[in-house]
C-alpha cells in the first residue's frame, strides 16, 4: 500500500532511531526504500543490518549524487499506491502512516497530504509544536502568494501517480526542490495537512550548512517565478536552464537588491534555528560569517536583529564587553530594537506556532523570537 522513501548521506548519528520509527508503525502494509547516497560513515552497515532482519527494508547503495537524484531514484523504485517521505534524522509517530492512508482513502480528491511536527533538538528535547494550514485553498496561498513551503517535507505522503505526473523533483532547484515540486502539483491536485503531530522534526547543527542558504533562496525565488509564469500561460523558465544564477533571476524580474535581502533573511532564520536547538556555538560562528559577507541592500532592522542575536550569544559565553558592543551596533542601526526583550517578557511565548512548512524555504521563525 505504501512505499516509504528515505535518502541517507552520512546519517549514522540518528539513523537507527529514524529507521525504527518506520519499522514500528501501527500500519503494516509498506515497503521501506532507502537510498544510501554514497555514505562514508557507518550508515551503510547500519542499513544492511536492518535489511538482513526485516524483509520490508530495500536498501540501495549508490554513488553520491545528491538528495534530489536520490529521492527521484527511490520514488521511481516505489511499488506502493502511496509514496511517503522520511528523513534520516527525524522520528515518525507510531500512527503516522495509518492516519495518512486512512485520510487519503476517504478523500480521493487529495493528491498530497502532510502534517504537524514537533521540533526536537539533537538529544530529543521538545522545542515546540509547529503546524501549517490544513485546507487546500490556504496551502496554495502559502505556496504561491506568500512564498512559504506549506509542507514539512518528511511528513508528506502522496499518490504514486501524482509523483509520476509531476515528473519528480527537479535537479535545477537545489535546496528548494520540494517547494518547486508542491507548486507544480498544486496546479492539478488538491492538497491537505493533518493537524495531528506526525513527526518529530530534528533541528541540529549537522542538518544543513549555512552555505546552502544562497542556492536554496535563489531556488525558492526561481520556483515562484516559474509558477507564476505557468499560471499566466507562459513557458517555464526553469525548463531551459541548468543552473539558477542571480543574473538569471534579474532577467526574470527579481532585482539583485531583493535577492540579497532575501538571502540575508534566510541566514537569520537558520541562525535562530540553531539557537532554538541549543547549538549556540554554531549560531554565533554563522552570525559573524554573515556580517562579513556584507549587508548591502539589507534592511536596517534585519541587520540590527542579527547584531542583537550576537549580543545574546556572547552574553551566554560570558563575553560581556563583546556583547555590549554588539548590542550597541543594534541600537545604532535601529533604536527600537531595545524594546524587544521587554515585549517578549510581557507577551510570553506560544506553545503552538503557525509557520511555513520547511526547514528550507519558509519564514518559519518570525514568531520564534
Amino acid at each position: 500500500m505504501v512505499s516509504v522513501v528515505m535518502s541517507v548521506f552520512n546519517g549514522e548519528r540518528f539513523l537507527a532511531e529514524a529507521v525504527d520509527s518506520i519499522l514500528n508503525q501501527s500500519f503494516l502494509e509498506f515497503e521501506f526504500i532507502v537510498i544510501d547516497d554514497g555514505s562514508t560513515d557507518r550508515s551503510a552497515s547500519i542499513l544492511d543490518s536492518y535489511q538482513s532482519c526485516d524483509a520490508r527494508m530495500r536498501v540501495y547503495h549508490e554513488e553520491h549524487s545528491g538528495l534530489v537524484k536520490s529521492l527521484n531514484r527511490g520514488c521511481e523504485l516505489a511499488q506502493g499506491k502511496y509514496i511517503a517521505r522520511m528523513d534520516a534524522d527525524d522520528v515518525a509517530s507510531k500512527d503516522r502512516l495509518a492516519l495518512q492512508v486512512g485520510f487519503m482513502e476517504v478523500h480521493q480528491e487529495i493528491g498530497v497530504i502532510g502534517g504537524t511536527v514537533e521540533w526536537i533538538n539533537a538529544i530529543g528535547k521538545s522545542l515546540g509544536i509547529y503546524n501549517n494550514p490544513s485546507e487546500d485553498r490556504e496551502i496554495k496561498a502559502d505556496l504561491l502568494v506568500h512564498r512559504r513551503c506549506a509542507f514539512w517535507h518528511p511528513t508528506v505522503l502522496l499518490r504514486r501517480e501524482v509523483f509520476a505526473w509531476a515528473g519528480g523533483y527537479r535537479c535545477t532547484v537545489v535546496g528548494a526542490e520540494d517547494y518547486d515540486f508542491w507548486l507544480r502539483i498544486a496546479e492539478n491536485f488538491q492538497l491537505a495537512n493533518l493537524e495531528t503531530v506526525l513527526l518529530k522534526y530534528r533541528i541540529h547543527s549537522c542538518q544543513e550548512s549555512i552555505q546552502k542558504r544562497i542556492p536554496q533562496t535563489l531556488g525558492t525565488l526561481a520556483a515562484q517565478v516559474a509558477a507564476k509564469r505557468r499560471k499566466d500561460g507562459l513557458p517555464d523558465p526553469l525548463s531551459e536552464v541548468i543552473e539558477i544564477t542571480p543574473d538569471a533571476l534579474v532577467a526574470w524580474g527579481i532585482p539583485l537588491a531583493e535577492q540579497r535581502s532575501e538571502i540575508f533573511y534566510e541566514y537569520r532564520k537558520w541562525i535562530r534555528m540553531m539557537c532554538a536547538a541549543g547549538e549556540y556555538a554554531t549560531a554565533l560562528k554563522a552570525a559573524r560569517e554573515v556580517l562579513k559577507t556584507g549587508v548591502e541592500d539589507v534592511e536596517r532592522w534585519q541587520v540590527a536583529d542579527l547584531h542583537l542575536t550576537i549580543a545574546k550569544l556572547l552574553w551566554r559565553e560570558g563575553q560581556f564587553l563583546g556583547s555590549a558592543i554588539s548590542a550597541g551596533h543594534a541600537l545604532l542601526l535601529r533604536p527600537l530594537v531595545a524594546g524587544r526583550p521587554v515585549k517578549r517578557l510581557l507577551m510570553g511565548s506560544p506553545n503552538v506556532h503557525r509557520v511555513g512548512g520547511s526547514a528550507d524555504t519558509s519564514r518559519q521563525l518570525e514568531r520564534v523570537r
